[in-house]
């Protein structure tokens, strides 16, 4: 199968975040042809100049639309998209040089409708970021499921770096209304179409994440809020384990309270574990800024997802 890409990038309000991902894309080493499409989702802060910059190195687009949401934003895209794969990033998102090499090589090796590949820490991003970036990834915090080979059975695709057919897009009608979990629920709606999906390990990016700790609980707020939703309309990939984040934010909370009243022990588990966690991401990151933050980034990705997963699970009406 001959594949041409579309490259769509939804942004609001993040010029500057454009800029470092449209330069990564102009030194990609991929031989073939590409169009980026680059759609302003009703910014105050418009990308319009940034995209000016790299019309001469780049087959680019740029589209303004009033503010509907990333999701529909990503739909916008395909459907203005002149290639037969679409290939969707993050605005936040910088490229290593072989990442078009990578997806073409691993989809020629096994072409799936859509694929997902995973994240890393960037050498430039600040401790926090790369904190955050290993509570995201990490086997220890989140099983490793957002892109580790070894973690996976069916590997559900994440919006940061996605790729779906136009075929695809075509049948299921890309992404949902929902504003959190709509990358998840896509994958399902993929699968109950005939749809095969992969991870191509190699075509990782650099994901920068979010700058703040305020900004992580609140994004990861919303993924727990979504997965109770998804759990609904989808009964038949209900895990256990998704209840992990709100009993260990819960029995945290009961171990302090029994240390309080003369049981320090109650806390032992956890203080080792948050140990374990403080030693791995020392070992991948040698840096002890970083595996300090990470012990904060992980709680932090606990407590929002915890808390927004019990929210929904039992406070939501929707």
């Amino acid at each position: 199968m001959n594949l041409v890409y579309s490259i769509i990038i939804p942004v609001y309000n993040r010029p500057n975040e454009i800029d470092d991902l449209l330069e990564s894309l102009t030194k990609q080493d991929f031989t073939g042809c590409f169009e980026v499409l680059i759609i302003e989702d009703g910014s105050t802060l418009k990308s319009e100049g940034v995209v000016e910059k790299y019309k001469s190195q780049l087959n680019i687009k740029y589209f303004f639309k009033e503010n509907t949401g990333a999701g529909a934003s990503r739909n916008f895209g395909m459907e203005n998209a002149l290639a037969n794969y679409f290939i969707i990033l993050d605005s936040d998102i910088i490229v290593p040089k072989h990442y078009l090499s990578e997806v073409k090589k691993g989809l020629e090796i096994k072409y799936t409708a859509a694929f997902g590949g995973p994240d890393q820490a960037h050498k430039s991003f600040t401790p926090l970021q790369k904190a955050i970036n290993y509570a995201m990834t990490s086997v220890l915090t989140t099983g490793g499921i957002r892109g580790k080979k070894y973690a996976i059975g069916k590997f559900q695709p994440r919006s940061f770096n996605i790729g779906l057919s136009k075929i695809a897009f075509e049948k299921t009608r890309g992404f949902s209304k929902m504003k959190n979990g709509e990358d998840i629920d896509l994958t399902f709606r993929l699968w109950e179409n005939g749809f095969d999906t992969q991870l191509l390990e190699k075509a990782f990016v650099y994901h920068k994440r979010r700058s703040s700790l305020q900004q992580f609980f609140k994004q990861t707020y919303g993924f727990g809020t979504a997965r109770p939703i998804l759990n609904k309309k989808y009964p038949e990939t209900k895990k256990l384990t998704y209840w992990f984040p709100s009993l260990f934010i819960i029995g945290f909370d009961i171990s302090i309270l029994a240390a309080l009243f003369d049981y320090p022990q109650a806390l032992l588990v956890f203080l080792l574990y948050l140990l374990f966690i403080f030693l791995d991401a020392f070992i991948q990151s040698k840096n002890l800024k970083v595996a300090l933050l990470s012990i904060i980034a992980s709680y932090t990705q606990f407590a929002g997802y915890g808390l927004g997963y019990l929210r929904a699970q039992f406070v939501s009406k929707k």
